[in-house]
């Protein structure tokens, strides 16, 4: 079974417990981390339960990004005062971190990333959650290709109109995707902006934009939007954790068009920022029951959910989130449930 963050709870790195952990009745009593390795992959080795990491593991603020590991690492079981501890040997004659611990010098680019990057990469860089429809019918937007074309590509120049900021040297093109309504309360909670591509503003004379499309995923067409581009950084350690405050929603589509979920694969969820959700939080997900007729009586019961996986909340929106399946003991679906863990 696999499951989250062993190498967040490195109590060798600094502090003390203060509440007992839950090992796995098969853990080992050491591993050596080898490339393509991710902490949720070493974490469920050792751990039923390892999202419970901060109570019991605390950073030594001398340190920073004490929880990163790299491939040649050996984690060591022990136990300090009976409760367990995780020991790093530093492979390739780093040393070996202790209680008290130097600042390394290692890149961070060659740690172990969390959860696999390259099933998120794309929503981290690219995808787009506009929270009103007032918001996305106000962008600017293409009005024409060069020598009036109906298409674009990369390379072309385009015009588009609308209030554009001098300021801002690039505009993300987007095009309206899938409108997502509480399927509960039927209340607005964003549209999905699907990203077409990138252009740099050359010029504006009034309310018309002369653009370069420097990027682009597919053709560009009259009535795409611009939005101005995001700065996001890649975050590789992220800090899986049971969220704060209760958790009751729905997993309302799955972005990438498949029917049955899997591990790693990305889900939306009809919750977000203003729900309490944040990034890391982890979320177990139900199968709905089915309603059956009983045979006997002739009445139609409700089987109850069933728990079949678990997914990492990875990116926030005001009233939506974007999450990955980290675990399925069984095909998902849209419309099962998510839950505290």
């Amino acid at each position: 079974m696999r499951k989250s963050l062993v190498a967040l709870l490195l109590v060798a790195v600094g502090g003390i417990a203060q509440a007992a952990v839950q090992l796995k009745d098969d853990h080992p009593e050491q591993y050596r981390v080898v490339k393509g390795d991710t902490l949720w992959d070493i974490s469920g080795r050792f751990l039923d339960q390892p999202w419970e990491w901060p109570e019991l593991w605390h950073a030594n603020p001398q340190i920073e990004n004490p929880h990163l590991i790299y491939p040649g690492d050996l984690l060591r079981l022990v136990y300090i005062d009976g409760q367990p501890r995780l020991m790093l040997d530093r492979g390739e004659s780093r040393g070996t971190i202790k209680l008290s611990p130097k600042v390394r010098v290692t890149p961070i680019a060659e740690a172990i990333p969390t959860i696999p990057l390259e099933a998120i990469n794309s929503f981290l860089l690219n995808n787009r959650i506009i929270d009103t429809e007032a918001e996305f019918e106000g962008a600017p937007y293409i009005l024409a290709g060069n020598a009036e074309r109906v298409i674009s590509g990369a390379g072309d120049r385009v015009y588009a109109r609308g209030q554009f900021d001098e300021g801002l040297a690039a505009y993300g093109v987007f095009r309206q995707g899938k409108t997502y309504t509480d399927p509960e309360t039927g209340e607005f909670l964003g549209i999905n902006a699907d990203d077409i591509g990138t252009a740099e503003l050359i010029a504006t004379e009034g309310d018309i934009g002369t653009l370069m499309m420097t990027r682009t995923t597919q053709e560009v067409r009259p009535g795409d939007r611009l939005f101005a581009t995001e700065e996001r950084a890649i975050n590789s350690t992220f800090q899986p954790r049971a969220p704060e405050s209760p958790v009751s929603g729905l997993i309302i589509d799955v972005p990438r068009g498949v029917t049955q979920i899997g591990q790693f694969d990305v889900v939306t969820l009809n919750k977000g920022a203003r729900d309490g959700l944040e990034v890391g939080d982890v979320l177990a997900v139900y199968k709905t029951g089915e309603t059956v007729r009983d045979r006997i009586t002739g009445e139609r019961v409700k089987i109850p959910d069933e728990r079949a996986g678990l997914l990492m909340v990875f990116r926030t929106y005001d009233k939506l989130s974007y999450g990955l399946i980290l675990q399925a003991s069984r095909s998902l679906a849209v419309m099962d449930k998510v839950r505290n863990p």
